[in-house]
């Protein structure tokens, strides 16, 4: 049987409390707890590695837990209990391709919400990534002349711009890319593919 390989599900590291200030490291995986040595005073000489728990011992060890509290918070502490009780947050870990496919099927005031849950998704809500595939699916065709502008405003911009606004950004973009020379597209399909963009609903 092939070996599964380990999931990290935390890493951290930190300076412990004065006076000692010792560089502390704990990595918690998906089957075991891996303190760095100093934080058992028992275990300082072992080698990095050497003192692995289970995440049953790590659950009864509290001079471990006591440890981990010290140097980095309660907050941590709760966390890695959290883990070893198999609470872990597998939605966070999916790649953003994944997340990306998932919030195409959501609206935008769920998008919003989705938002104010954690920092990885405020990240995502507001990415270039999002919005593009988000202006995307909203029209069947994006002239060339959308996504120019969308590089130079954003995606986000280009979205919650009104067709009126966006066709008269195009024109003074026309212009200022002109550089004073008169120039005029006389490409009939170009013109006809922005206009049935800005025409649709």
């Amino acid at each position: 049987m092939a070996k599964v390989q380990e999931e990290s599900l935390l890493e951290i590291g930190g300076q412990g409390p004065a006076p000692i200030k010792d560089y502390y490291h704990l990595l918690i995986t998906s089957t075991q707890v891996n303190p760095s040595p100093h934080l058992r005073a028992e275990f300082r000489n072992a080698r990095p590695g050497e003192l692995k728990e289970s995440h049953s011992e790590y659950l009864e060890d509290s001079t471990l837990q006591r440890q981990v509290k010290i140097v980095f918070g309660p907050g941590i502490l709760n966390y890695s209990l959290d883990l070893c009780q198999g609470q872990a947050d597998y939605l966070l870990r999916l790649p953003e391709s994944i997340h990306l496919k998932i919030m195409s099927h959501l609206d935008l005031e769920d998008v919003a919400r989705l938002a104010g849950t954690c920092c990885r998704f405020k990240q995502l809500c507001s990415s270039e990534e999002f919005w593009e595939q988000t202006v995307r699916m909203h029209w069947d065709t994006v002239p060339a002349e959308v996504e120019e502008l969308a590089e130079e405003l954003g995606w986000r911009n280009v979205f919650f711009t009104n067709k009126l606004q966006l066709q008269k950004q195009i024109s003074r973009r026309k212009q200022r890319n002109q550089s004073g020379v008169l120039k005029h597209d006389h490409n009939p399909s170009n013109q006809t593919e922005l206009l049935e963009f800005l025409h649709q609903e």
